[in-house]
């Protein structure tokens, strides 16, 4: 329930830094505004272009929201980082 005073309160996401949950609420400002579209789907393919740790601390905070539709779009760029290259040079990337 929420309470009349909740706007100037936060609401605490111990899993999610401030950093990562203002690119999640990028993605769903995105995904409201915009229908199955080119651009959504350019939007979609540049917002998976991110540093490895940050795209663990999205892939965090889609599964702590409990995202699916987040979760897997950002599941699609380490499997096809597993698939393409070989377990050197997936170490290497991910201590950048």
């Amino acid at each position: 329930m929420v309470k009349d005073d909740c706007a100037s309160n936060t609401i605490p996401l111990p899993n999610v830094s401030s950093k990562t949950m203002t690119k999640v609420i990028e993605y769903w400002k995105k995904h409201f505004e915009l229908e199955e579209t080119d651009e959504l789907k350019t939007f979609d393919k540049n917002f998976l272009k991110v540093h490895l740790s940050e795209l663990c601390d999205l892939i965090i905070a889609a599964n702590y929201l409990d995202d699916k539709e987040l979760l897997d779009a950002l599941l699609i760029e380490p499997e096809e980082i597993c698939q393409a290259y070989n377990i050197k040079y997936v170490k290497k990337r991910s201590n950048e």
